[in-house]
Parts: structure tokens; sequence; C-alpha cells
């Protein structure tokens, strides 16, 4: 049965301000995007922080500032076991128990590694030896028992050494290999039993993207190519598109997924230049490019509409592609080569007077009758010189947060309990 309902427990969550907090923050909107109910555990955070839908559960012992786990730590990290520890390990236990009834998964951020509530990190121990905690995980970003900075405050003998022994019912995820081969040395176990999922970064936050520019990103399947060449141009015979079409089948044959866009539409006015446009549909469906050359004049939210974009959306592009490809046979200005430049693309395009003007020696030039395979050579020469195309591309295929959860998050919620 699909999992549903998801708790994620933590010493505190946003808008309290933290590494840990935000990746929390990714993981609730990713979880409640996909029809998770989701349930914050926290002592300090608020519930506005969060998507609508999400319940905060608010249980003050959690927090690392209540006066009583203040205290407490103070003894811990001097070697001994507080006189009130098993009561604050009891009262916890009873608030937590009744959260998690009905949740399908637990996931809990750095508790069973850290020091910095162990009448907490005792509590869930001990729900866990009763078997009255559904299926954890336990996401683990720092390790008190390997750090310089606060191995000092752990000592051989309980509590402390649930942070450096793995739980049988628990799944353990570190968030790097670095940190995977750290854990399984302190566990004294095979790497291969501990998943390592990264943290992701939000392209829509991060380049600021507009809701529509995502929406039309994510139709195009943008963040799975390999090469993404931007054509803000319109559909004119002179902009000679007929070789980028060539292009894209030359770049396919290579064994790549690219994408090229072309951002502006045919004149609906002009039978002319709707049969030219009707001319490159046939072309690109001849060639088997209909997902790799991109029109966005028929890429809108709504099938067989046109769709007419401003310069917002264009913008949204620029700041998503690895190139501007302009094949084109004659221009009066070249404006996209500026707008490429300030937006840092590498810029292709025929051998105009425009592009030498404008661009310089900054610019890679071809004859707008060159060899399509000529110029997909040309353009992955230098592709290949750009390590910021090569991290670019990594990270958009398999690091923003949208691919961490399709390709990790998800599957490790839906197996069976550890």
């Amino acid at each position: 049965m699909k999992t549903k309902k998801i708790t994620i427990l933590h010493y505190s969550a946003p808008p309290i301000v933290g590494g840990v907090e935000s990746v929390i923050l990714a993981h609730v909107r990713l979880l409640n995007a996909a029809g998770y109910q989701i349930t914050v555990v926290v002592g300090d955070g608020d519930e506005a922080a969060f998507p609508r839908g999400t319940k905060l559960v608010k249980i003050p012992e959690i927090s690392t500032r209540h006066p009583e786990i203040v205290q407490a730590n103070r003894e811990l990290d001097q070697g001994r076991v507080p006189a009130n520890f098993g009561e604050l390990v009891t009262r916890i236990e009873a608030r937590l128990e009744p959260v998690f009834q009905g949740v399908d998964r637990v996931m809990i951020h750095n508790v069973f590694t850290k020091h910095f509530n162990l009448p907490l990190t005792a509590a869930l121990s001990h729900l866990l030896d009763q078997g009255r905690l559904p299926g954890g995980i336990a996401w683990c970003h720092d390790f008190t028992w390997t750090s310089a900075n606060s191995r000092s405050k752990v000592f051989p003998g309980y509590p402390w050494d649930l942070l450096r022994k793995p739980h049988p019912d628990l799944r353990y995820v570190t968030i790097s290999k670095f940190r995977q081969r750290e854990l399984a040395g302190l566990f004294n176990c095979p790497a291969d039993n501990l998943e390592v999922i990264y943290n992701g970064v939000d392209p829509e936050e991060l380049l600021g993207l507009s809701e529509s520019g995502l929406a039309l990103i994510e139709r195009l399947g943008l963040w799975s190519a390999d090469l993404i060449l931007l054509m803000p141009v319109r559909v004119t015979q002179a902009k000679n598109i007929e070789l980028a079409i060539h292009l894209a089948a030359a770049l396919k044959e290579r064994g790549l997924q690219p994408k090229i866009i072309l951002t502006g539409p045919p004149d609906p006015h002009d039978p002319d230049s709707l049969a030219y446009f009707q001319s490159l549909l046939a072309l690109r469906q001849e060639l088997k490019v209909e997902q790799e050359m991109c029109f966005v004049y028929t890429s809108g939210p709504e099938a067989g509409q046109p769709y007419f974009v401003e310069m917002q959306l264009v913008g949204d592009l620029y700041r998503v592609s690895d190139g501007l490809f302009m094949p084109s046979h004659r221009e009066g200005f070249g404006m996209p080569i500026l707008e490429a430049g300030l937006a840092g693309l590498s810029v292709f395009c025929s051998a105009i007077p425009a592009a030498e003007e404008l661009g310089g020696n900054e610019v890679t030039t071809f004859e707008a009758e060159a060899d399509p395979r000529d110029v997909a050579a040309l353009i992955l020469s230098q592709m290949e010189k750009n390590a910021s195309w090569k991290l670019r591309r990594r990270v958009r295929q398999s690091l923003t947060w949208q691919g961490l959860f399709q390709q990790k998050i998800l599957p490790l919620l839906e197996k069976g309990k550890s």
C-alpha cells in the first residue's frame, strides 16, 4: 500500500534558520506537492513557514533550548547522567507516542547521531525497541562521535552510545559518500548498509523563475537535457531554422539529449509564414526530433492552442539554457547576442557582421550553410572545455530537489519497514 502519512521530526523547523531546517522545508514542499499528509514535530518552529495543509506539532521538551534539556546537557557534556534523565525520557516518550499513531513513515533528522537532546534520542530508541515507532528513517547530517568540535561531549556507555550504535529498526540516510564512509566506520558496518541522498537545489527559487516559466520548462523536459540551446527569435526564413532542426538530429546521433528552444511564433496573419512553419514541423517529424527541437508557440498549457510569451518568460529560458544558437542568414543588429552575454551563455552563431561587431572573439561562429554535423562537433568541442556547463548539467539532471525526490526520496519512502 502506498505510503501517505509522513511525520518529520527535528529539534527545530523554519522560521528557525539552519541547514537542517532548510532541508526539512524542502522535503515538506516536495511531499506536500506529491499528495502526502505531512506532520512536522519540533520543539521550535511555526506552521506558517510551511505549505498549506502541513500540520506542526510542538513538543517543548524536543527543543534544545528547553530549560530542563539545557540543564541536562550541562551534566551530560561532563560525562554525568542527570538524576531526572529517566523522567525526561518517559515524559518525551509519552508526548511522542500519540503523534505517531496512524503514521506510515517517520523521518528523524540528526537526533540519532547528534548529542543535542539525548533524552529525546533515548525516548525514540525506547519506542523503536517496543515496536511503537513506525517505519523509522534516521536522516544523518552530522555525527558527534566523529566531530572534532563535539567529540569531547560524549562518553562510553548509556545514553551516549545510542549515537554510535545503529538501531536495527532504523534505515539510515547520509548526505554524502564521505558522510556514508564516516558513519559506516562509526557503526562498524558495510557502507552499503547506509543510503546516500544528497541535499538539493531549488532552481525555481535560486534562478527566480516565474510560475509560467517553470511550468513551460517542465513541459519541455529541460531539467533532464544534456545541452539546452536557446533561439529567442521569430519563425522567419531569415533565421535559418532548418539548420537548428538538423543540428538537433546531429546531436541526438551522438547519443545526447539536446533541447533547442525557439521562443517566437510565426506571423499568424501571413500565409507564407504559416506555410514555412508547417514545413519546419514536417522536417522535425521526418528527422524524429519532435522532443529535441522545441517550438514554444506550440508548447502552451492548452494543447493545440498557440502560445505567445513575454520577455519575462524568455528571461526564464535564458537562465536555464547553456548556450545561444543563432544560425541566421542575416541580422540587422543581433540583440540576442547581447542578452546571452549578460546572461552568461555561450554564443554560437553564423558569421554575420552583427556577430563579429557585437561578439568579437567571445562568440563561436560558423557558416550559415555549414554541415549540421560539423556545427554539432564545433559546439560540443567548445562546451567540453566549459567546466561550468558540465557542473550545471550534472546539477540540473541529478541534484535538484525535484530530481532527488523522484530518484531517491520517493523510492526510500515506499520501501518496506526496515
